[in-house]
């Protein structure tokens, strides 16, 4: 055990709230991040218990990023730190979204606010791109995967099968491959190391020892889960019974509450889901306003999943009712963030204390490389669609024998566009440029090609 005293709760406190400050960059970064903060600088735990959590997080529906702060919250301190921890981690970027939503709906169709989220389109694109290859290269290790993951892009982009569908199939033949021993399904999924430096979990105030409260609690598990369970659940109901399922807000929390349990795989896989949903099915938004949103998430701290709040948000100040616009926008977007965040401490408080019995099991291990693959696909899918809509201004449809494939209406290339797509390529593999550096270079040059009248 490390010598330095144990942390009180004010303490943690403040770590948490530099930590949502600070989580810029994406889940990747958002997790080195916390391995910095908590493993190398205050070794509050060593790097075999971070990388347990974290595959751990790895395998439940939502933000890893922000269920790996929850868990070390609750780890530290109990149920009310792991409160603290999540809280903190999103509450900034619930602010930040909240007011570039305001901002969007009132001055979205300005001429240098439509050129600045019109370089931003360019930028996003070019990091879904490289998030495509960065979990590629660390999935498809073999055919098999390999396989998985063009089935699912397949399946998704060329016949608009539904995702949760897709991550249900792929978890099981994980499953099976691995009940058989099949060999392309022996290694398992997770996170290698994060950090450069490497910590000993005796080297640190956690030791190596499973604190008391962590101990399972089958009394603790029910307790929590009930009460997570129905700050989850009770104003979904309520919103139903109220005002019927065809109104917006009960649209939204119950769209949102599906997405919370069924979005394996990553912030952009469940991206993928939205954008099929919120834009194609519900028309909540246009395709290149879920690309708007995604930057002001990219650009924002707090877990990039924060853009389905400018999504109901947007979907709800379409759709106001007797309320003003700008209210019924601001209760739609955190409704969204209430559905979509609080599962997240259910699945950790619940789980958590089972957390040891999960400790190298090879099955749900597979089931999670599996899947990984596909929501490779998945990503691939959200790329190819939101290039299209970025770089045309026209997207053609063909239906038949099944398919539902979108196809660009060439005359209708945007150059301006393809130019900045090319341009944020070429800073992100060639000059490895990180996103918000490319968000903000784009951005500008959206703005200098309006401003000389070329977009």
């Amino acid at each position: 055990m490390h010598d330095r005293a144990y942390p009180t709760l004010a303490e943690a406190t403040r770590i948490w709230a530099r930590i949502g400050l600070l989580s810029f960059g994406g889940p990747a970064g958002q997790i080195a991040l916390m391995h910095r903060i908590l493993v190398e600088e205050q070794r509050w735990l060593g790097e075999k218990r971070f990388l347990h959590a974290l595959n751990y997080c790895m395998l439940l529906p939502g933000p890893e990023a922000m269920q790996l702060a929850v868990y070390i919250g609750w780890l530290m301190h109990r149920t009310l730190g792991g409160i603290i921890a999540g809280a903190l981690f999103v509450l900034p970027g619930v602010v930040a979204i909240m007011a570039l939503s305001w901002v969007y709906a009132l001055y979205g169709n300005v001429g240098s606010i439509e050129a600045l989220f019109f370089g931003l389109k360019a930028a996003v694109l070019a990091i879904v791109v490289q998030a495509v290859i960065r979990i590629g290269s660390r999935a498809l290790n073999n055919n098999a995967m390999v396989a998985i993951a063009a089935a699912s892009f397949i399946a998704i982009f060329g016949f608009a099968v539904p995702f949760p569908l897709i991550i249900l199939i792929a978890g099981l033949i994980g499953f099976l491959g691995a009940r058989a021993s099949l060999p392309a399904f022996r290694d398992g999924g997770g996170h290698g190391k994060v950090g450069k430096v490497q910590v000993d979990d005796a080297d640190t105030l956690l030791g190596e020892e499973t604190p008391g409260h962590a101990e399972v609690s089958r009394s603790y598990a029910f307790r929590v889960s009930a009460i997570f369970l129905l700050l989850w659940l009770a104003p979904v109901a309520l919103l139903f019974v109220v005002f019927g399922p065809a109104n917006v807000f009960s649209q939204i929390a119950g769209f949102f509450s599906v997405m919370a349990v069924v979005t394996f795989g990553g912030a952009y896989a469940v991206l993928a889901y939205v954008a099929q949903e919120a834009v194609q099915n519900y028309g909540w938004l246009a395709p290149g306003e879920m690309l708007d949103g995604l930057g002001m998430a990219e650009t924002t701290p707090g877990p990039l999943i924060m853009v389905t709040q400018f999504v109901g948000f947007m979907g709800a100040f379409r759709d106001a009712g007797g309320l003003s616009p700008l209210v019924a926008g601001s209760l739609g977007g955190l409704l969204t963030t209430w559905v979509t965040f609080t599962p997240c401490f259910l699945w950790i408080f619940l789980g958590a204390p089972f957390i040891e019995r999960l400790r190298d099991n090879k099955v749900l291990s597979a089931a999670l490389t599996a899947i990984t693959a596909a929501v490779v696909g998945v990503i691939l899918n959200l790329a190819v669609w939101f290039g299209l809509h970025v770089i045309f201004e026209e997207v053609g449809t063909i239906t038949a024998f099944g398919l539902d494939l979108d196809v660009p209406v060439w005359s209708s290339i945007n150059l301006a566009a393809a130019a900045l797509v090319l341009a944020a390529l070429v800073a992100v593999f060639r000059f490895k440029l990180g996103p918000v550096t490319v968000l903000g270079g784009c951005a500008t040059a959206g703005l200098a090609l309006h401003l000389a009248g070329l977009a």
